[in-house]
């Protein structure tokens, strides 16, 4: 491909690096040039995720031995805690999304608080750009550094900030009750995630201290332009991929859940990758399964002046990967579905 955008994916032995490979294969407008992996160094990429097999592809290498003059893009899947001095090391004309959380949080002391260490980028925090892509489309499209957002803020964020806008909600009283998949934990070898911890059961896990609870405040604080704090718990539940949050919110006198789901309706009614469901709809993880999609679904609560909210997406997808592919599109004015066009994956 003469046009193609040659494209790197660091931490590609990780499940978003491979849920980033699988979507990047039918891109048509990508090319695959470089797959990191410090300790699969060497291998190939079937050899770690074998329905690769059969396809040409680089083979893992470190990132020292990528050859960054024939880079274009880089999507970088590595851990928490070691992107920030890997992306400053980069040259300047790459354009990067980092699916981390190194870069989402834009106040450096918050992110010291909650991920144990100083910030080690400072100067290229203040030029990344949060990648929530319906909600800030034109400052991905100028972007270099695009923060990927969590898959709970995702799931959070685009059914309420809308509504905290219009204030049609009190930004005071928001619960939100979420539901991961236990792909969401990666791939590292960690107890929770053995079969036995998590099959036939789910926990509340992250109580009243999950890292991505600044992040979501941080976002519905912009939107109301005031610090806000929400009650946000999250939950393992017993399958591999997909998202569910419950939100409770209070409405604002004379508003109703209907009157909210017409807001959401208008807000998102050219956006390819949300579905407001029709009223009396509730949405369900397995309807998005392998997607870039958000279902989102709005109910009157029984109890007067309050509404629920339910917002679906897969984790790997709209969480992670594929919004990170809807980012790349919009930062090189691509159509923003390119690549993205999956139907469910249902049964």
């Amino acid at each position: 491909m003469a046009d193609a955008i040659r494209v790197a994916i660091l931490g590609a032995s990780g499940y978003t690096g491979a849920e980033l490979l699988r979507v990047l294969l039918r891109h048509p407008r990508v090319r695959i040039v470089a797959l990191t992996a410090d300790r699969k160094a060497g291998e190939g990429i079937d050899t770690v995720f074998p329905q690769f097999t059969g396809i040409n592809l680089p083979k893992l290498v470190t990132i020292k031995e990528v050859d960054w003059s024939g880079v274009d893009a880089v999507f970088c899947a590595l851990p928490h805690g070691t992107t920030q001095e890997v992306i400053a090391g980069l040259p300047q004309h790459l354009k990067i999304v980092d699916l981390s959380a190194d870069f989402r949080l834009r106040d450096i002391a918050e992110y010291a608080k909650w991920y144990g260490h100083e910030h080690r980028a400072p100067k290229l925090q203040q030029e990344a750009v949060y990648g929530l892509t319906e909600l800030y489309r034109k400052d991905v499209a100028a972007a270099r550094l695009v923060a990927n957002p969590g898959c709970y803020p995702t799931s959070a964020e685009l059914p309420l900030i809308p509504l905290l806008q219009a204030d049609q909600i009190d930004p005071d009283d928001i619960v939100i009750d979420a539901k991961s998949g236990v792909s969401g934990a990666g791939r590292a070898l960690k107890e929770g995630s053995l079969y036995c911890e998590a099959s036939e059961g789910t926990h509340a896990y992250g109580i009243a201290s999950h890292r991505h609870g600044p992040e979501i405040e941080q976002m519905l604080s912009e939107a109301v332009g005031r610090p806000i704090v929400v009650n946000f718990t999250p939950h393992l539940m017993p399958m591999n991929r997909g998202m569910l949050s419950s939100i409770y919110v209070k409405t604002r006198p004379g508003v109703s859940a209907d009157d909210l789901r017409a807001t959401l309706l208008q807000r998102y009614a050219n956006e390819p990758f949300i579905q407001v469901l029709p009223q009396g709809v509730a949405p369900q993880t397995r309807h998005v399964r392998g997607t870039n999609m958000t279902h989102i679904g709005v109910f009157a609560d029984r109890v007067k002046g309050r509404a629920m909210l339910f917002s679906a997406i897969d984790n790997l997808m709209k969480g992670a990967s594929g919004q990170a592919v809807q980012n790349f599109n919009v930062m090189y004015g691509l159509p923003e579905t390119m690549g993205l066009e999956q139907i469910a994956l249902f049964p």
